[in-house]
């Protein structure tokens, strides 16, 4: 009899273990490269580029280096994981990476590479981190450090590209065909992040497409057109069709790196649907005059003026900023995120709970 209760004493602790190991190894961890669009503060840190209020003003009530009046989409990731908003990993002051790290930075493109704060750059800061992670694990000191194993079961996501068309389009006084020549060499940048991810231990991607950059505020206000340059709900045709065909190259690409990576997930993201939807349909999202940026100066349609934009002097800020899709031109509301990030959530290959992203 004492012989079988220290076999069910031994297997008892055992079940436990097992548990706890299952437990940790299933805690989610967002690792983050991109632009503004999820910049929780790279920039601020980064560059020292003060973006102060009204930036932040519905939900945090002060500045925090993101562009727009409150959480952005991943920060709506974090909250639907229970975890901690992300840290810039420029942070000095106090970071929290218990909960992942994000190299995302406003303005950031896929090229040129080695200029702060491109892609490649945030790839080579995550292996930087990820030695540093390790080293200091070594040593025993205590802290938020990400072990090997939260690296290998981390969501690493990708959101870039916007600027490099924007960029591009810009050069290129707004026609299609010399952008649409460079769009390949941005994916192949994309893909090369992934690779080199995947090079030190990265399993799961999330790679978000663009947006509708026609859509913007800002690109109908700056750049003179008339009813033939718009498509049939009133964006930028140009833009639209070239973010489109660098959505349909990041979707070929990521269905061939499937192929390669064959113990990956790699899931393409459709973004630009999900934000086209609430410009198609606004008022289907509880939105109005979705063409108009909340925070700016100039009045109907666009409310956008370089030369007082918002933050800057001449500024004004709508009465309800919940019923704007647009920021500041630009960027968008925190109630324009939040639906996007519900669309994203409710979409059931698209459910960060999901065993495959969290079991390994």
């Amino acid at each position: 009899m004492k012989a079988v209760n220290v076999l069910f004493g031994l297997l008892w602790v055992w079940i436990m273990l097992v548990g706890i190991s299952a437990t940790r190894r299933a805690q989610p961890m967002l690792i983050n490269f991109g632009d503004s669009n999820s910049d929780t503060g790279g920039v601020l840190a980064g560059a020292g580029l003060p973006i102060g209020l009204p930036h932040g003003i519905t939900f945090f009530h002060r500045g925090t280096g993101r562009f727009g009046d409150g959480r952005l989409i991943i920060d709506f990731f974090c909250e639907h994981l229970n975890l901690s908003y992300l840290s810039p990993y420029l942070e000095s002051l106090a970071p929290n990476f218990t909960s992942g790290v994000n190299f995302a930075v406003a303005g950031a493109m896929t090229l040129p590479q080695f200029v702060p704060f491109q892609l490649d750059v945030q790839v080579r800061q995550f292996v930087h981190f990820k030695n540093r992670s390790h080293e200091l694990l070594s040593l025993g000191l205590s802290g938020n450090f990400i072990n090997e194993n939260g690296f290998r079961n981390a969501l690493y996501m990708i959101d870039i590209g916007q600027n490099d068309l924007l960029v591009a389009l810009y050069a290129a006084n707004l026609t299609y065909a010399p952008v649409a020549a460079k769009i390949p060499s941005f994916i192949a940048e994309i893909k090369l992040a992934i690779q080199n991810l995947y090079q030190y231990g990265g399993r799961k991607f999330w790679i978000h497409s663009t947006g509708p950059l026609g859509c913007a505020a800002k690109e109908l206000a700056l750049h003179p057109h008339n009813a033939t340059d718009l498509d049939k709900i009133g964006c930028f045709r140009v833009h639209n069709d070239l973010a489109k065909l660098f959505n349909k190259g990041l979707r070929k690409m990521c269905k061939e790196l499937r192929l390669v990576l064959k113990d990956a997930a790699i899931v393409y993201v459709d973004i630009y649907t999900f934000k086209y939807n609430l410009f198609a349909n606004p008022s289907k999202y509880g939105f109005v005059k979705p063409f108009k940026a909340c925070c700016g100066s100039g009045g109907d349609p666009n409310n956008y003026n370089v030369k007082a934009t918002c933050g800057q002097p001449g500024y004004s800020i709508c009465n309800n900023v919940t019923l704007a899709i647009v920021w500041d031109g630009v960027h968008y509301t925190e109630a324009a995120n939040k639906a996007v990030a519900d669309m994203i959530l409710s979409t059931p290959s698209l459910n960060l709970k999901l065993d495959r992203f969290w079991s390994h």
